[in-house]
């Protein structure tokens, strides 16, 4: 199988949490054929998109030198490749949009991880609210006014994040009282023009919060990220610990509940954030988290990955 990964700069990647270098890993190991570029990389000639890429060779190390080693770029149609998948980090900003636009080309001629029209029009934080019974009370609002007015609807305490936000960044946690509450909302909301997302703050996130690896609607592995003291974040970058944890009853729930409409957009690899039995995001545009699941419970997360990927690229030959 010929497969192209689509990611961040081979040189910036931080191998012992990488999800993208776990699967390429697991490529490796089955002997495929492994390309590699970056978005800017894409590109259309005529009606046919191409790809600047590089043959990468991928081998377990510590440091992306001993890593990778890649061969002289190429330009290639996306339509040479059994697998193309679409592994940037976010932000989901212009250039990353253009990029689906490009990729969406290629949909029928190989298979595309994940489907880039899905990419597009599934907002990360925003593609939950299709499904209110499983979420907390949320709204999503401009105004620092109606976000004061949330605060005390549910309680003293909610979370706010931006809704293009990602990996943690601009979370707050506002508390009633707090004299700091204005600015906090006024930052939010860059002073009422950045749309904001709030929910009711969930105790159960001191335990930490649960990401589930889906891979075509089933689970493969969770992994729970449990927060710093003093911190209300549990990602791993900024500090939060990986601690092993199971897939219960209510999180089976929540899958079958969204396996559907992750289905229906192509979304082939998916990670959900679950705290206390509550949906608070679904991630597809870089899911995390199979290098923390291997590590903690020993086994090979990616393997899941790869089996569907196969069986996907032989249904298309």
């Amino acid at each position: 199988m010929r497969l192209l990964v689509i990611l961040d700069a081979l040189d910036k990647l931080d191998l012992a949490g990488d999800t993208s270098y776990a699967l390429m890993l697991e490529a490796a190991r089955r002997e495929h054929e492994i390309w590699t570029c970056e978005v800017g990389d894409l590109g259309l000639e005529h009606d046919a998109p191409v790809a600047c890429a590089q043959p990468t060779q991928v081998r377990a190390a510590q440091t992306p030198a001993e890593a990778f080693a890649c061969e002289p770029a190429t330009y290639i149609p996306l339509d040479a490749f059994d697998v193309v998948m679409m592994r940037k980090d976010p932000p989901v900003d212009m250039n990353y949009l253009q990029a689906t636009w490009l990729l969406e080309r290629a949909r029928g001629r190989t298979v595309l991880v994940n489907d880039p029209r899905g990419l597009r029009e599934l907002n990360e934080h925003l593609a939950i609210l299709d499904f209110p019974e499983l979420i907390p009370p949320t709204l999503v609002t401009r105004s620092p006014a109606r976000l004061r007015r949330f605060l005390d609807e549910q309680g003293g305490t909610i979370v706010v994040k931006p809704v293009e936000g990602f990996g943690g960044l601009g979370i707050f946690m506002v508390k009633d009282g707090d004299p700091n509450t204005s600015s906090i909302l006024e930052t939010a909301t860059r002073s009422g023009t950045q749309w904001t997302m709030a929910q009711r703050y969930l105790p159960a996130a001191v335990q930490g919060d649960k990401r589930i690896l889906l891979v075509d609607g089933e689970p493969i592995g969770a992994v729970l990220r449990v927060p710093p003291a003093n911190e209300a974040r549990g990602n791993l970058h900024v500090g939060g610990r990986a601690v092993k944890t199971e897939i219960d009853e209510r999180d089976r729930e929540i899958i079958a509940a969204l396996a559907p409409m992750l289905a229906s957009y192509g979304q082939i690899f998916v990670g959900i954030d679950v705290i206390g039995g509550m949906l608070t995001e679904i991630n597809i545009t870089s899911p995390t988290g199979i290098r923390h699941i291997d590590t903690l419970e020993n086994r090979n997360s990616s393997a899941p990955v790869l089996d569907c990927l196969e069986r996907k690229a032989a249904a298309l030959r």
